[in-house]
C-alpha cells in the first residue's frame, strides 16, 4: 500500500538548500541582466554595449522593437513580452517612433523578436517539443541555435567534460563562419577540445605563409597570424565545409586575436570589431553584474548597520529580544516536530501565532 503513494510524496528540503536555491535564483538573474535592477528606462544612455533587451509583441507585433528592463516591467507588465537574454550595441526602443520619438537606426532586429530561434525558426521554449532542447548564442549574429541544428561538421556534437559541463567558451554559426574564416589561420588553442584535431596544409592566395601543422599545435603567435595575411581554401578539421563550418571557440580564445591596424580594419570591414572588445564578452558581462550584486549586498549590510545606529538602547534589546524568541520559538518546535513529516504552511503559521501570543503576555 505504502509503493502506492511513493509518487504523491512532497519533495522535502532543508532550509539551507531553500536558501541556496533562491540565492542561486537570484544570482542567475543577476547575470542576465547584468545587475540591471530595472528602475530606470536606459533610453538616455543611448546604444549600450550590452543590456538585457525585451521584445513586446502586444505593442508591436511584427517584431520590430526591443525595450529594456525597466520598460518590459512598467510600459509593457501584462503584455505578451519575449525574453531576448542579451544584445550588443542596442538602444531602447520605448522612446522612438514605435511608441513615439526617432527611431534607433543602429539597432539591429532578427527573427527572435518575433519570438522564433534558430533556423527552423521553433519558439522557446517549444510547446511541440517533448523534451526542450539546450540553445546555445552565436557571438557574431546573437541568434540562438538548438544544439542539435548548430551545423558541427567534425563530431556533431558541442564539447563537454565528463560531468556535462561545456569545454568551450563562444560559439560562431554557419553563416557567420564564413566572415570569420581567417580563423582558420590561427593556432589549434582557439577551437574548443573537440576541434582540435590534424590540420590541412593549405597556401593562401598561392604565395601567402603557409598554413602548416606547427600553427594549428599552437607554435606560432596568433599575433603572426592576422587575417590581413589572406584567406585560407583549406580548413583544420573539415575539407568538404569550405569555411561554412560553425566555430566552437575555446576559452580565453579572444585574446590570440590580432589588433595591428590591417586587421581592425578588416573586423571594421567585416562588422565584427566587438570581437577585440574585452568588455564586449559575455563573461566581461556577468563579471560586471557580480560586481554590481557585490556593492549592492555590502550597501544593504550597511543599510542595516545604519540602522541600528539610529536606535536608542531599549530599542535595540527589544530587537535582540525578538531575535532571540524566534530562535527559541523555532527551536522548540524543530524539537517536537515529526521529521518524517514535511513543514506545512499551517505550522509555520503556527509558529508566528505562538509568538504573537507571547508578545502580547509581555505587553
Amino acid at each position: 500500500m505504502a509503493d502506492a503513494f511513493a509518487d504523491e510524496v512532497e519533495p522535502t528540503m532543508t532550509i539551507n538548500e531553500y536558501i541556496e536555491g533562491l540565492e542561486a535564483e537570484e544570482l542567475e538573474a543577476d547575470l542576465v541582466l547584468g545587475g540591471d535592477e530595472g528602475k530606470d528606462c536606459t533610453y538616455p544612455n543611448g546604444y549600450m554595449k550590452r543590456q538585457a533587451v525585451f521584445s513586446c509583441l502586444t505593442c508591436v507585433p511584427d517584431g520590430s522593437a526591443g525595450v529594456c528592463t525597466a520598460c518590459s516591467l512598467s510600459c509593457h507588465d501584462g503584455h505578451e513580452v519575449v525574453e531576448l537574454w542579451t544584445k550588443r550595441n542596442f538602444r531602447c526602443d520605448c522612446g522612438n517612433s514605435k511608441f513615439g520619438d526617432p527611431e534607433n537606426s543602429g539597432n539591429s532586429y532578427n527573427h527572435n523578436f518575433k519570438g522564433s530561434y534558430c533556423i527552423c525558426g521553433r519558439p522557446y521554449p517549444d510547446p511541440e517539443a517533448e523534451e526542450q532542447v539546450e540553445m546555445i548564442q552565436c557571438c557574431i549574429c546573437e541568434d540562438w541555435f538548438h544544439e542539435n541544428h548548430l551545423g558541427l561538421c567534425s563530431s556533431g556534437e558541442v564539447p563537454r567534460d565528463e560531468e556535462g559541463e561545456p569545454l568551450y567558451d563562444e560559439f560562431i554559426c554557419q553563416n557567420c563562419s564564413v566572415p570569420c574564416s581567417f580563423l582558420n589561420l590561427y593556432p589549434a588553442s582557439i577551437w574548443a577540445p573537440s576541434r582540435v584535431q590534424a590540420p590541412v596544409r593549405s597556401e593562401v592566395n598561392g604565395d601567402g605563409p603557409r598554413v602548416s601543422d606547427d600553427a594549428f599545435q599552437g607554435e606560432k603567435s596568433g599575433k603572426e597570424m592576422g587575417p590581413d595575411k589572406g584567406s585560407v581554401e583549406g580548413k583544420g578539421s573539415c575539407t568538404e565545409c569550405r569555411g561554412e563550418e560553425a566555430h566552437v571557440l575555446s576559452k580565453k580564445w579572444r585574446n590570440a586575436l590580432c589588433e595591428c591596424r590591417a586587421c581592425s580594419e578588416f573586423y571594421a570591414k567585416k562588422g565584427i570589431s566587438h570581437l577585440i572588445d574585452r568588455e564586449d564578452s559575455l563573461e566581461e558581462y556577468e563579471n560586471i553584474a557580480k560586481r554590481k550584486r557585490q556593492e549592492k549586498m555590502q550597501e544593504q549590510e550597511g543599510a542595516e548597520l545604519n540602522f541600528l545606529n539610529t536606535l536608542n538602547h531599549v530599542q535595540k534589546i527589544e530587537i535582540l529580544n525578538g531575535i532571540t524568541d524566534m530562535k527559541n520559538e523555532l527551536q522548540s518546535f524543530m524539537e517536537s516536530f515529526d521529521p518524517s513529516k514535511p513543514i506545512t504552511s499551517a505550522d509555520v503559521q503556527g509558529i508566528f501565532e505562538n509568538l504573537a501570543k507571547k508578545r502580547q503576555r509581555l505587553l
